[in-house]
Parts: C-alpha cells; structure tokens; sequence
C-alpha cells in the first residue's frame, strides 16, 4: 500500500526516543497476554502468539518481560485483564482515522481518545463511521535489496498470498487475514527476512495531503494518538509526499 512505509518510518523515528522504547515494550507486553489468553502459551499452536513473540525478540524485549507477558495470559501469574477495543473518527482534510486500543479501563480510553480527536482539530465517530473505507489484510514488508521480485512473488503467491508490490525500497506482500500465518511461515522458510509483518488495516481510497500546514494538523492528531498509552496502533488515509513529510515533522 502507497504510504504504509510513510507510517512505518514516523514510528522509527518516534522510536529512537527511549519513552518510546518503554511505549513499545508496554505494547508487546500486551500482545503477548491477549495472544497468550486466547491460544494458549504454545506457539507450535498459536500463531497469534508466535508472531507477537518474533516482535518482542526484534524490539529487543528483555526475556524476563517477555516470560511474564506470556504467564499472565496463561494464568500462571496473576495480571490484569485487557480489552481490544477499536474507535473511529475523522481528522483534518476530511482524514478518517481507525484507532486500536488494548486497555483494563475501557472508560479511560474513550476519554483519552475522544480529548485527542477534540483538541486536535478531528472528531470521533460512531462504529463503522470509516471502517468501511479501509480492507483487514495481512501485510509483509520485505527489504528490496537482493531479492527477486518473480521469486519472491512467485514463492508467495503459491503460499496464498493475494498480491506483491514494490514500494520505494520495499516489496510490499498482500494476503488475506486467513492465510497471513501460513504465507509468513513460508516466506521465512524460504529466508526472506521480513521488516514489518502485521494484520493491518489498509484504506480503499487516500486523501492526498498537498500543503505543509495541513499535514501538520494531520500528523498531530496521528501521533497524538499514537502516544496514548492505551493505544495499540492507529490507521488512517491520509497520504503525503516524502517532501511535505519531511518539512511538516522538521
């Protein structure tokens, strides 16, 4: 998808800042006890788990976290109980934003995230407001440097992947929520090594943001968001060249 990589490069840079390491560790920790509690702490039989572990180890999560994250979703440590819970709204320039909370108090999330819309020049929606201008699909982000787009294609398209495209220096790799796992494990076996792999949300359609004020607004409003604890991972279609980008977060 034109402008995922966009979104990737803001969060490394956010997080080269340590209160977004410790931001980061607090998110695994998450993923790990929802992916623990709903499938168990065997990863021979939860994928959900499996990835969310091959994350926390590419963050540099420190063991010791990472054994506890798992153990409170197993039950074998007590620990809190999390809720996903998922908020929709729209920003400046008519951006339509999808926000991802995981949280032990539902009503201190909603507060946090309507505050965010409201100040930032956004507001928030009712349930299904945009969601139906985004599609749910897995995403596999791969390195262009020395790979061959027809193999790669190729391996992944026979592992049921739905589609392969380059971006900048990426190829881009497709699939349906379903056969993420599946296509993932063989990508792996065939020793590509992925950047980034993720069920995401990705918009039909984007809103070109052209001048630098406005995209201001917008990655306010996106990172804003991004920095409430609660939350897990926001999406939105809001597409900017690499010029404007650089000149709105300078």
């Amino acid at each position: 998808m034109a402008g995922h990589s966009k979104w990737s490069n803001i969060k490394h840079r956010k997080g080269a800042q340590d209160k977004k390491r410790a931001k980061l560790f607090t998110k695994l920790g998450k993923e790990l006890t929802i992916a623990a509690k709903e499938g168990g702490g065997d990863i021979d039989f939860n994928p959900r788990l499996r990835l969310a572990l091959e994350k926390a180890k590419a963050g540099n999560m420190p063991k010791d976290n990472i054994d506890r994250a798992i153990k409170k979703g197993t039950g074998e440590l007590e620990g809190v109980d999390f809720v996903e819970m998922r908020y929709e709204g729209y920003g400046p320039a008519g951006t339509a934003f999808i926000v991802e909370v995981v949280t032990d108090n539902k009503n201190r999330s909603a507060s946090s995230v309507r505050s965010t819309f409201s100040k930032k020049g956004g507001n928030l929606g009712t349930d299904g407001a945009v969601a139906w201008m985004f599609n749910k699909n897995g995403l596999i982000e791969i390195a262009a440097e020395g790979v061959d787009e027809e193999e790669l294609m190729m391996t992944a398209l026979e592992a049921g992947a739905d589609d392969v495209k380059a971006e900048d220096d990426m190829f881009e790799v497709l699939t349906d929520p379903a056969n993420f796992q599946e296509v993932l494990s063989a990508l792996t076996e065939a020793g590509y090594k992925y950047e980034e792999a993720e069920i995401t949300m990705i918009p039909e359609n984007k809103v070109e943001i052209t001048d630098v004020d406005t995209a201001k607004k917008v990655l306010a409003l996106y990172e804003t968001l991004e920095d409430i604890d609660d939350v897990n991972d926001v999406y939105s279609n809001f597409e900017i060249s690499d010029e404007i980008m650089e000149e709105a977060m300078a």
